[in-house]
């Protein structure tokens, strides 16, 4: 199933090659996405509904037995991404001299881990 990576390409016939078996495995993958969060959307408005039933119905500490365990609501926290505007805001509070907030997320601008690599992308043309 899978190239052998380090083969390298010696002639344009096996760029071709590599290309269409690229674009291939492309599509491929834009097809799977794209069901996989259809999939979500559709699980997580079943999801709101069976939580707002059982919640409505004090149900909240019920188990639902399943061909494979069992389903049960539980509380689930969310965090928000660390942002620089985030981090800013934190720091005003903490810190009164604004000059000080500035060079503190400039610097955290200026230094944090970049990693760059090459890849292929793809654009569709507009139908």
């Amino acid at each position: 199933m899978s190239d052998n990576i380090v083969e390298k390409i010696t002639d344009k016939s096996q760029l071709i090659s590599k290309i269409q078996r690229w674009v291939l495995l492309d599509s491929q993958l834009k097809i799977v996405n794209d069901k996989t969060k259809q999939l979500r959307e559709m699980r997580s408005q079943l999801n709101s509904q069976i939580s707002q039933y059982m919640l409505q119905n004090n149900m909240s500490n019920t188990k639902i037995d399943i061909s494979d365990g069992d389903l049960r609501i539980c509380e689930k926290k969310d965090y928000s991404s660390i942002t620089f505007g985030y981090i800013e805001r934190c720091l005003d509070e903490l810190i009164s001299d604004k000059t000080q907030v500035e060079y503190i997320i400039k610097y955290l601008k200026e230094n944090r881990e970049v990693n760059v690599s090459s890849e292929i992308k793809r654009t569709y043309k507009k139908k």
